[in-house]
């Protein structure tokens, strides 16, 4: 999808521009909490709801996930709407930091009741990690239920329609993809509809990014606006990866040439908005669909050692079809896709190089805008 089609010129003057983000589904609010120094490398990243809360789902592809309170989404299941979502650092430790954000919506009486008063409630709070441990050079240094608190007051303090910070913050600020530093990335679109449909991504994958043959992220080729680096560039852009790959191995005790040995843990998560009134069945299948919005950007994709999981949130502003048109999902789900692949392209875009005593991580950027001397 181009950046024009994302911000049509054609949209009704009535309603509010887009800002490029999951905060362009009304309600939705995004915080970070990023974890720096003193061997971290690491953070939290949280997708509050409006009060009431919203229709959710969810899709786990990747072979190695680490997740929480995923089977309450299942339509099968007696969990209709939840409060927030966490992307969370750390691997499975991380998902503590759901336990920050519980406490903060229990403290305002938010979830499911359970009880005769107000306070008697239950936050359903699903989560999901990546795997960046000892990337800022200490392994024990990661997120806990303070980081998830400090990220939904963050969230709660952002106004409305706010824009996202992207790269290396919250969730992002340890990932990796590939050989390239990873991210958080965001897009959104409205459609002819008027229907908004988003997406936000932490792009921590096993598979690369980039065709290193060209020098163009993968997810470009889909959006139609490639432009192809100097070779000269991406020569010595290759030489700096394996440079790269050398001192990581070495600060990890490996000798270079069995670097590859042990597989990469990594994982990409996306959550994917809209403002459609859906179905719990509809949002299952956004899900699912996004998915291929992460195929189009990394390769290869979905493997054993990734963990990647698609969470799907409708707030319910807009009917689908005013005709109760049973293939009007259709446009919700092509979107839902390609919103996804242009936050992973923005997210590595955004990333800047980051070094620590738990490695070196280049940024696409810095390859590609290599110059002489």
């Amino acid at each position: 999808m181009t950046e024009q089609t994302a911000h049509s010129a054609q949209e009704p003057s009535d309603l509010p521009a887009l800002v490029d983000a999951l905060t362009d589904v009304a309600g939705l609010r995004v915080g970070h909490a990023t974890l720096v120094g003193d061997g971290y490398l690491t953070g939290t990243t949280v997708v509050l709801a409006p009060e009431g809360g919203v229709t959710a789902a969810v899709d786990v592809r990747g072979g190695g996930p680490g997740t929480k309170e995923t089977d309450a989404l299942d339509p099968r299941n007696v969990v209709q709407r939840i409060d927030a979502v966490v992307l969370t650092g750390g691997s499975a430790y991380g998902l503590d930091a759901a336990t920050g954000v519980m406490g903060w919506l229990e403290d305002r009486g938010r979830g499911v009741r359970v009880g005769s008063a107000p306070s008697h409630v239950v936050p359903v709070v699903p989560a999901a990690c990546v795997f960046d441990l000892g990337r800022g050079g200490d392994f024990r240094a990661r997120p806990d239920a303070s980081t998830g608190r400090a990220a939904v007051e963050a969230a709660a303090a952002s106004g409305l329609r706010a824009p996202v910070p992207v790269g290396g913050v919250g969730a992002g600020t340890g990932s990796v993809v590939g050989r390239l530093k990873g991210g958080v990335g965001t897009a959104s679109t409205r459609l002819a509809s008027g229907v908004v449909v988003a997406a936000l991504v932490v792009a921590n994958a096993a598979g690369s990014a980039w065709d290193a043959r060209t020098g163009v992220l993968y997810g470009e080729y889909f959006e139609g606006k490639v432009t192809y680096p100097d070779r000269v560039l991406l020569d010595r852009a290759e030489r700096l990866l394996e440079n790269a790959a050398r001192r990581n191995a070495e600060s990890a005790g490996h000798a270079a040439s069995t670097r590859l040995a042990a597989p990469p843990l990594n994982t990409t998560l996306a959550v994917v908005a809209t403002d459609a009134d859906l179905t719990r069945a509809q949002a299952q299948k956004l899900a699912g669909t996004a998915h291929d919005g992460i195929a189009r950007a990394v390769r290869p994709v979905h493997l054993l050692n990734d963990g990647d999981t698609v969470f799907a949130l409708a707030s319910g502003q807009h009917a689908l079809s005013p005709d109760d048109d049973p293939l009007a999902l259709n446009d919700v789900l092509a979107a839902g896709a390609d919103m996804v692949t242009r936050a992973i392209v923005r997210a590595v875009r955004a990333a800047e190089s980051t070094t620590s005593t738990g490695g070196v991580f280049p940024s696409y950027t810095e390859l590609t805008e290599l110059r002489d001397g």
